[in-house]
């Protein structure tokens, strides 16, 4: 390997996206653009939801965090896949490697995590009516988005001091465009097996669990929405399921195929392109889904453009 520009024996090689790309030009515009959707729309929409008081409800609250998630998570890996195109050095050290397992596995759970408790939110709303107030207090809400930040925290912090223990090989060479825990397992001389075993036990965990009480929630409701007798409450309640349901298939599809199936059955090109999808792609359209398909939101982001153009009017 050769070094240069400040690397080290003990620095790590990403061979990022580009590598193999016919055309990295194009690629990295994408990726430019996809990283200004993601941060303006996340941005936006936490602004918006935080700084209108008609949106200072449990759905939109649960809403503002996952923006925030979404924000952090692209930030934590577009910004250095872009660097090391622009600088031709795809370098990063042991420490760095250990901070982008950390945010990333941190940022995965929490929002697994938030999305099961944003369906139970709809469910209590469309559900059981009469108890949401009682239940959806501010209080609980701060509970439900400090519980999936710690949960994601400390989740995260185990399996990454777990992951970084383990010994490398002469390789340095991380097939990835980030430093991925199981692609950089790929390069440790020890048996990893066990390991292995507990990225599937917590894949069930926060994966597949939060998915099926996902999807029974959704089921629940939509036997309710079905017996509504005003169209106008059916459309909504559906519209707002149909983004939950949007974001949540967006999200844990690509999640549960990574981390649930053996490492050795999924090609490497494979898995980084559906990373692609769950950690750059998503966090792009997630707040397209909901602002899009919400009035309120429209409404809210209406009100104060006009207000900005009044304001430019008046000076």
């Amino acid at each position: 390997m050769q070094q240069g520009n400040g690397s080290s024996m003990t620095d790590f090689i990403l061979l990022g996206l580009f590598s193999d790309s016919r055309h990295p030009g194009l690629l990295v515009t994408i990726i430019l653009f996809i990283l200004g959707v993601a941060v303006a729309g996340n941005s936006v929409l936490a602004l918006l939801i935080w700084g209108n008081a008609h949106l200072h409800t449990p759905m939109y609250f649960l809403l503002s965090q996952l923006s925030l998630m979404d924000l952090t998570l692209i930030s934590t890996t577009v910004p250095k896949m872009l660097a090391d195109f622009f600088s031709g050095h795809a370098f990063i050290s042991h420490t760095g490697c250990g901070v982008q397992i950390f945010f990333y596995l941190m940022l995965g759970v929490a929002e697994c995590v938030l999305l099961t408790l944003m369906a139970f939110d709809r469910y209590l709303a469309i559900c059981s009516p009469l108890r949401y107030p009682v239940i959806m207090t501010p209080g609980v809400c701060l509970q439900m988005a400090t519980g999936s930040w710690a949960g994601g925290v400390l989740v995260s912090l185990i399996h990454t001091v777990y992951a970084m223990n383990f010994s490398t090989c002469d390789s340095r060479i991380i097939h990835h465009f980030f430093c991925e825990v199981m692609a950089f397992l790929k390069l440790s001389c020890e048996d990893t097996s066990a390991y292995e075993k507990v990225v599937l036990a917590s894949g069930i965990v926060f994966l597949l669990i939060p998915f099926g009480l996902i999807l029974t929630s959704y089921v629940l409701i939509f036997l309710t929405v079905l017996h509504m007798n005003s169209p106008e409450g059916r459309n909504k309640a559906l519209a707002t399921c149909y983004s939950h349901l949007s974001v949540v298939s967006l999200y844990f599809g690509p999640a549960m195929i990574i981390y649930m199936t053996p490492g050795s059955s999924l090609p490497l090109d494979v898995g980084q392109h559906l990373f692609v999808f769950n950690a750059v792609i998503t966090p792009m359209l997630n707040p397209l889904i909901y602002s899009l398909r919400n009035k309120e939101v429209l409404e809210a982001l209406r009100k104060v453009l006009w207000r900005k153009l009044m304001f430019k009017g008046k000076r």
